[in-house]
């Protein structure tokens, strides 16, 4: 039989396809197989690639340690890491070291060969690696995790590649590995990178032990190497955790706790400008604003399924309420446990079964900010993206059966709208489906939701894109996928239909025909939580915010101290006008007070001396150093206002 080199010559390809199965150019290829080839730019090429590029990472710390024990090296989104437990810590010195040597190792061109081997004989071969000997173990099983485990024993039978010299036939290196592998090392070139090292926990679990972990990224030419580490640097410098600092926006207090977050002034007013803003859309869209606790008994999450399926994403329970006989010590009433939630959902059903319900309510939209707490392991918590303590901007809309595709759509708009008014505008939409071994409810329930949502979706007119497997245990869900300026993709909103809670809680309504019927719910979330939608915009805006969210909108500089009284007027008449404005007395010159609130990033910065005090002026001085002098101060009152009215990004100086 063929294999794949003798079916593609073109270098480009990396590997194919084989009856729907990724396999090396080295395999054979039956005569009646439908085959496809893998291009290394494509997703499944580069996913290899970076495989590839880890395994030559890995064999690189063992030629310089060989006492360092291996565990696992999967690709990841723009890279890879591989988890090693050597006898010390990498530095970064480690790390100039470690890229020496796999040059060598890519120079040398190394083959990858894949061998098929039984676990007795995997034993044997690994006997010295702890990690991989567990690994082995999990084979077939189902404590398969998402740490990266099914880069070694996903497949059908364990493999090990060798890597060869080409030269010689000597074997240089193995692992236990899946695959498939790039043909040979010199296929890496000089398009990749090691990036950084830090602890990172044995398959995740804190109850394991740290590891090290290397972060390295492979592209398939070095000009791509280069434009990812200039989009790096460019989104270092709009790091969200860097600028809260610089802008004086938020902290994360040690006396409080990981992962829970503190806004200081100026980042409470753009958290309330934020807030105020969804609010007010929210009553204009036809949704009634409800509150509920932070705290509830553990029977609610029982109802809900929460602690079956959540459990571990929670806090502890709290036992309370519990009596004592104060004489004998004995417990004469039980008590109960109460959890933080982490959800709102169930709370939402309580208030839809408070009391009767007709069809002609529905259907029937009931918003929330409301805060949660999630235990999310230390080491996944990240600025304000990945918190325990985090604020949804929660709705659930229940509807009849026939409603459930125009309330969709109707979100979705909502959506798109209100994201655009944020300054975020390029968007595509993504089609979770269901998880057969992670899911509720039955296969009709989850086909017709899931071909609903669908269709809504390529209504749209955007792009759709499928994520197999994604759904929630409760059904299927739309997700917007936005862009920000410098092209990275966030998960904001999702639309999701639950076919579950409605049933668990027992939700009915009085239909038209006098019988009694079960609404669909529809869980719906814009922002997401309004802390990580916080990191985002400042990420988006690199901490110039339009003018509507900018902590302070306007600063008078006075060109010296005579006419500070004269832009205490000015800036009075904006404050009556509700713009966020003060005037800098301080004892700095005035080029420094310039200096200092460009750098704040306050959209504008009025100016006035002599000449703008005589003729009721004043002069605009932008974030990019542009100006506009000698602007009558009711025009310039006006314009402000307009642009905090219209949402406006302004950076630098209104055409005339």
């Amino acid at each position: 039989m063929a294999d794949g080199f003798s079916r593609f010559t073109d270098r480009s390809i990396v590997a194919m396809r084989v009856d729907g199965e990724l396999r090396d150019l080295a395999a054979e290829i039956p005569e009646t197989a439908t085959v496809e080839p893998v291009t290394i730019d494509s997703e499944d090429g580069l996913a290899i690639l970076r495989h590839s590029a880890a395994h030559v990472l890995a064999q690189s710390v063992q030629r310089v340690n060989p006492e360092t024990k291996l565990g696992i090296g999967p690709p990841i989104t723009d890279g890879f890491y591989y988890d090693f437990d050597p006898a010390a810590p990498f530095t970064p010195d480690d790390l100039k070291v470690l890229e020496k040597e796999m040059q060598k190792i890519v120079k040398q061109g190394q083959r990858f060969v894949r061998r098929v081997v039984t676990e007795d004989e995997a034993r044997a071969e690994l006997a010295d690696e702890p990690y991989k000997l567990e690994l082995i173990g999990l084979k077939g099983g189902a404590d398969q995790g998402d740490s990266g485990e099914q880069v070694e024993v996903g497949g059908a039978e364990l493999t090990i590649y060798d890597n060869v010299d080409p030269k010689t036939g000597e074997l240089c290196w193995k692992d236990l590995c899946r695959g498939p592998h790039v043909p040979n090392t010199r296929m890496l070139g000089n398009g990749w990178a090691l990036m950084r090292s830090a602890g990172a926990y044995w398959r995740g679990s804190e109850k394991n032990p740290m590891l090290q972990r290397i972060y390295g990224t492979a592209w398939p030419t070095k000009d791509e190497l280069r434009a990812y580490q200039t989009r790096l640097e460019e989104a270092a410098k709009r790091d969200h955790r860097k600028l809260g600092v610089e802008l004086d926006l938020f902290s994360f207090p040690d006396e409080i706790g990981s992962g829970l977050a503190v806004f200081h002034p100026k980042g409470g007013i753009i958290r309330h400008e934020i807030e105020s803003f969804m609010r007010s859309e929210l009553l204009k869209n036809g949704y009634e604003v409800v509150n509920s606790p932070h705290i509830t008994k553990g029977t609610l999450f029982e109802t809900s399924q929460h602690l079956n399926w959540y459990k571990d994403g929670m806090f502890p329970a709290m036992h309370l309420d519990a009596v004592e006989d104060t004489a004998t010590g004995e417990v004469v009433k039980p008590g109960q446990d109460y959890y933080l939630k982490p959800m709102n959902c169930p709370f939402h059903n309580l208030i839809f079964r408070a009391r009767a319900r007709s069809y002609r309510e529905l259907p029937l939209r009931l918003a929330e900010f409301g805060t949660v707490y999630r235990y999310e392991k230390s080491g996944t918590l990240s600025g304000l993206t990945r918190v325990r303590g985090l604020t949804q901007d929660d709705a659930h809309i229940y509807v009849t059966d026939d409603q459930v595709k125009d309330e969709i759509k109707r979100q979705l708009e909502f959506v798109f709208a209100t994201l655009r008014a944020y300054g975020l505008d390029d968007f595509y939409l993504e089609l979770s489906t269901r998880d057969p071994e992670k899911s509720v409810g039955t296969d009709e329930q989850w086909e017709i939701a899931t071909e609903t949502l669908r269709q809504v979706g390529e209504e749209s007119g955007l792009e759709l894109v499928a994520d197999p497997g994604g759904a929630a245990f409760y059904g299927p869900k739309i997700s917007v996928q936005a862009r920000d300026a410098i092209g990275r993709t966030w998960q904001l909103s999702t639309v999701q239909l639950d076919f579950n809670q409605p049933e668990l809680f027992e939700l009915e309504y009085a239909a038209a025909d006098g019988t009694r019927k079960q609404p669909v719910m529809i869980h719906r979330a814009l922002l997401g939580s309004v802390e990580r939608f916080f990191a985002i915009l400042l990420e988006h805006y690199a901490g110039a915010f339009p003018v509507w969210l900018s902590p302070v909108q306007v600063v008078g500089i006075p060109v010296a101290d005579q006419y500070g009284e004269y832009l205490d007027g000015v800036i009075a008449q904006l404050r009556e006008q509700g713009v966020r404005a003060e005037v800098d007395h301080g004892d700095d010159r005035m080029p420094k007070k310039i200096r200092t609130h460009t750098k704040a990033k306050i959209p504008f910065q009025l100016i006035a001396g002599e000449e703008d005090r005589a003729a009721g002026a004043v002069s605009f001085r932008f974030r990019d150093g542009t100006q506009l002098n000698g602007v009558p101060v009711a025009d310039a009152i006006e314009r402000i206002t307009r642009a905090i009215r219209s949402h406006e990004q302004v950076s630098t100086a209104w055409d005339e």
